[in-house]
């Protein structure tokens, strides 16, 4: 389904690599330094364009004041000259005076507008008289003081002025040539400026952006990994399923000095990092719950198994039995085939009704709760297990600061009990020491049941308290000592947790420790821990002495009989 929603999403069936990549699409490397880039070029345009205007400007404005100024010197010149004479309109000598600009042009205008004599400043100092091209290029301009540009033919361009009075009106022009030569040289060095300014910032900021976005390529290379990572399968990093859980492989992550929060790009590689975390929490989370799953799955197989055999084995005896009976007297004697059918039925009833037990247990089906008193509880199961068991040597210790009282079912916390004095007597060998201690604190009540036996095989401590679990891996039991149904150590802690306690082992050579802990009347329950994986460790606690028997004896095995079976 998710690859044909994925083919709906591609447009035309292509994939994304297909389509030639648009101009949004591309990275921020490339834009970035193109936005400034090109940012930089108008700025830098606006600004070169704003000092060509206001330099020329000022220019102008500096050459037309100029202008106007030897206008008014030139017009005070010529008054001076209009009472010599009639030829005063055409004496032009004020352009022989020191202090005139090279190029400067002088006229006398007529009362048509037009140039009656025209003389310029050259270079050598000697002004010269203007002919007629130039003194027609130069006609037409009113005597009122405003600027005009004209060409002059072999002079150039200018800025001329009129001003008329009670004498003569007087043409003046300065050439324009400097300031134009001024604005283009301007205009070079602005452009120059402005090439090697943008290709300098243009460097930089590509430099710069890509140092900058660094750490975010960090993140996208991390998060592609994480994509490329197989999600949805465990990966075969660690041991096989038959052998343990498979880990969850360590996803790639952005690293630290990538993850600054004063930055865009580390709060982005912040939260990809916690993302992240919370990706592995839920596979690691997911993970365990399918492996509690095969555990649960193979341990309820196991059971099914287990309790089918145990019930199949008294069935079978029953029915060869009853065959024997039905082939006549003679075969078998009727009161021996009668009192075994009888044995092989308890059997079967007490292993039933353990099963439901325990059933009963898992559904949350507490016990019934009353007041306990656990000394006297563990008192009388040592009592029936030094009737049934007189071969060993069977010892009681009470270490009471207050009343072990506890709020529960007498019957099944009896039942723990004696289920843990069953396993000790049927398990360890004739004259084993099997010490049962009883203390009470203001907050707990703990029971422990201590024998000097050959201890529990390590490689099954974990499961001791798994159901159906005994040393001898077959299912035959020659006599009523080699062993039950596995269910004894179960029930123990099933009802042990069920009143809020907790069990646990300790087991070597020489020495193995049942302890119960349960709470005081009035307070919480105990943490629950793991008793098939983690057994707790009981703190050490003074016992009467003890002393290990030399006799040597077979392995003990981790099972009991439920206490219902003799």
């Amino acid at each position: 389904m998710s690859s044909r929603l994925r083919h709906r999403l591609r447009p035309h069936g292509r994939s994304p690599r297909d389509r030639s990549p648009s101009p949004h699409g591309r990275s921020l490397r490339s834009r970035l330094p193109l936005l400034v880039g090109v940012t930089l070029v108008v700025v830098c345009a606006v600004t070169a364009l704003t000092v060509f205007l206001v330099q020329r400007a000022y220019l102008l404005g500096d050459l037309d004041q100029r202008v106007t100024n030897t206008a008014e010197r030139v017009q005070g010149g010529t008054r001076g000259t209009t009472e010599a004479g009639p030829d005063a309109d055409k004496d032009l000598a004020f352009l022989d005076q020191r202090g005139q600009a090279v190029g400067t042009i002088g006229g006398t205008l007529d009362v048509d507008g037009y140039v009656s004599a025209a003389r310029v400043v050259p270079q050598d100092g000697d002004p010269r008289s203007l002919n007629a091209a130039q003194r027609a290029a130069l006609d037409g301009i009113e005597a009122d003081g405003s600027l005009h540009t004209r060409t002059v033919p072999g002079l150039g361009t200018y800025r001329v002025t009129a001003l008329g009075g009670s004498g003569h009106a007087v043409l003046t022009g300065l050439p324009m040539d400097g300031v134009r030569d001024m604005i283009r040289d301007l205009v070079v060095v602005e452009a120059v400026v402005a090439v090697v300014g943008l290709a300098a910032a243009g460097c930089v900021c590509a430099v710069v952006i890509r140092r900058q976005l660094r750490p975010l390529g960090r993140v996208a290379a991390a998060a592609a990994e994480v994509s490329r990572s197989a999600l949805d399968r465990a990966e075969a990093t660690g041991p096989t399923p038959a052998s343990g859980p498979t880990p969850v492989p360590g996803l790639a992550r952005v690293s630290e000095r990538d993850t600054d929060p004063g930055s865009e790009a580390g709060q982005v590689a912040a939260a990809l990092n916690r993302m992240i975390d919370h990706v592995e929490s839920s596979l690691a989370e997911r993970q365990r719950g399918e492996e509690e799953i095969r555990r649960s799955e193979e341990r309820t197989r196991r059971l099914l198994a287990d309790a089918s055999h145990e019930l199949r084995t008294p069935l079978a005896a029953i029915a060869g039995y009853a065959e024997l009976m039905n082939r006549g007297p003679g075969m078998i004697e009727p009161t021996l085939a009668w009192r075994r059918v009888s044995a092989e039925s308890a059997r079967m009833t007490g292993l039933v009704e353990d099963l439901l037990l325990l059933a009963r247990l898992d559904e949350g089906r507490l016990p019934h709760s009353a007041e306990a008193d656990l000394a006297a509880l563990v008192a009388d199961a040592v009592w029936d297990a030094r009737a049934t068991g007189d071969d060993h040597d069977w010892q009681l210790g009470l270490l009471l600061d207050t009343p072990a009282l506890v709020a529960g079912d007498e019957a099944r916390l009896h039942q723990v009990v004696a289920n843990l004095l069953a396993n000790a007597r049927m398990h360890t060998p004739v004259g084993t020491t099997v010490v049962t201690s009883v203390e009470a604190t203001d907050e707990r009540r703990v029971i422990r049941v201590r024998d000097n036996g050959p201890g529990i095989p390590p490689a099954l401590l974990p499961r001791v308290f798994e159901r159906f679990t005994r040393a001898d891996a077959s299912r035959s039991r020659p006599d009523a000592r080699s062993g039950g149904s596995g269910l004894g150590l179960a029930i123990a802690a099933a009802i042990t947790q069920a009143h809020g306690g907790r069990i646990g082992v300790e087991s070597e050579p020489g020495r193995t420790e049942f302890t119960i802990e349960l709470p005081a009347i009035g307070t919480p329950r105990l943490l629950p821990v793991d008793t098939v994986s983690a057994p707790s460790t009981p703190t050490p606690t003074s016992l009467p002495p003890t002393s290990p028997h030399p006799t040597p004896a077979p392995t003990r095995a981790p099972d009991i009989a439920s206490s219902s079976m003799s």
